[in-house]
């Protein structure tokens, strides 16, 4: 620079801008973008350094500066803890370092320098490149013999453009060329077709995903089986199906049976023993009173049988039909109004007095006499 622009640049207080400058770095990388001045030395009350960020022609954001002796670095939230001036930056060096980059972070970057009226700064491009992601691969089609089968191979994200590659991985673990019968989609370099399968087609493959940021990669087995080995496994599997049905409907007839089982046992009454001892016989005599002739009625012990329901309703019905003779109740009543015990019958003077004999088998409770 000529003595002439010198004195023409400081009548005018201002220095001329640097040439811009342009970096390029990987996300998750740091960088270090300078910025040089000399205008430390001028006053150091009134220095003012301030980088700012054009991340479009319509947005700007102050992302760390120094003012009134202070520096300030968390003036833009999504940058904040990780931008710092590196150096003396009262001496003359004001360069910007940030840590650990994100895409965010791409974009125009200005660094002003201002003291006692004198201006300097400095342009700077910063571009952030992503790997791709890990890339996700798939098969798509039939593993049979004859068949095609389409490998799919797609990175969610990544800095555009992103290259796919594909190759087959020997038993050595090197890399070799596809089998001589597929395709490479041009539309969808992700995509490689496989066509006519045999089984010198099974095998691992690889997918690598590329950009300028670096590679990341995938692997998918292929195993090829013959047709006759798809029908015995259709087979086997069939068979599985109908055992486990029949045995699913063997366990369910027993547990029928035993349910019908426990049923009929819960309802089945209580039946009579047929070794149950006879039943007791009362003597009746018909006596004659002011009121006229009463019925007998002798009561028996009940007993158990072991005849089904049908004789013991025929039962029921032929001890209704049989008339009880009740037995003669004898009361009298004393000197002192009070009555007298019945007397007792004499079995042998009712028999020769023409009684029956009533044998009255007892069913229920409903049938018992005391």
């Amino acid at each position: 620079m000529s003595a002439l622009s010198v004195l023409f640049l400081a009548s005018c207080s201002v220095w001329l801008s640097k040439a811009q400058t342009e970096f390029k770095r990987v996300a998750e990388e740091n960088v270090t973008l300078p910025c040089h001045h000399r205008l430390g030395l001028l006053e150091q009350g009134s220095l003012d350094i301030e980088w700012l960020l054009h991340s479009s022609e319509t947005v700007q954001k102050a992302v760390i500066t120094y003012s009134g002796g202070r520096v300030y670095d968390d003036l833009n939230e999504e940058q904040k803890g990780r931008v710092s001036f590196t150096s003396n930056f009262l001496a003359g060096d004001a360069s910007l370092q940030i840590i650990s980059l994100q895409s965010s972070d791409a974009g125009k970057y200005i660094c002003k320098v201002k003291n006692a009226g004198q201006y300097e700064w400095a342009h700077i491009t910063l571009k952030v490149v992503e790997k791709p992601s890990k890339p996700k691969c798939w098969l798509e089609g039939e593993l049979l013999e004859g068949k095609e089968l389409s490998l799919q191979c797609h990175s969610a994200s990544g800095t555009a453009p992103i290259s796919y590659r594909w190759h087959r991985i020997n038993e050595a673990e090197r890399a070799e060329h596809l089998p001589p019968t597929s395709r490479v989609n041009i539309s969808n370099p992700g995509q490689v077709l496989l066509k006519n399968l045999t089984q010198m087609s099974t095998g691992l493959y690889q997918c690598i995903a590329t950009n300028e940021a670096g590679t990341e990669s995938c692997v998918v087995q292929v195993t090829v089986q013959h047709a006759q080995n798809i029908g015995m496994i259709a087979g086997a599997v069939c068979g599985v199906v109908v055992g486990l049905s029949l045995l699913f409907l063997v366990v369910r007839l027993t547990i029928r049976r035993k349910e019908k089982k426990r049923y009929e046992e819960e309802e089945t009454p209580n039946e009579i023993r047929e070794d149950a001892e006879a039943p007791k016989a009362h003597l009746v005599k018909p006596s004659s009173s002011s009121s006229g002739s009463r019925s007998s009625r002798s009561g028996s012990s009940s007993t158990r049988s072991t005849a089904n329901s049908a004789s013991r309703s025929q039962r029921t019905l032929s001890t209704e039909a049989t008339p009880h003779l009740t037995p003669p109740q004898y009361s009298q009543r004393g000197t002192g109004g009070k009555e007298m015990e019945p007397k007792k019958v004499d079995y042998n003077n009712l028999m020769k007095m023409g009684a029956t004999l009533v044998m009255v088998p007892a069913q229920s409770r409903a049938f018992q006499t005391v």
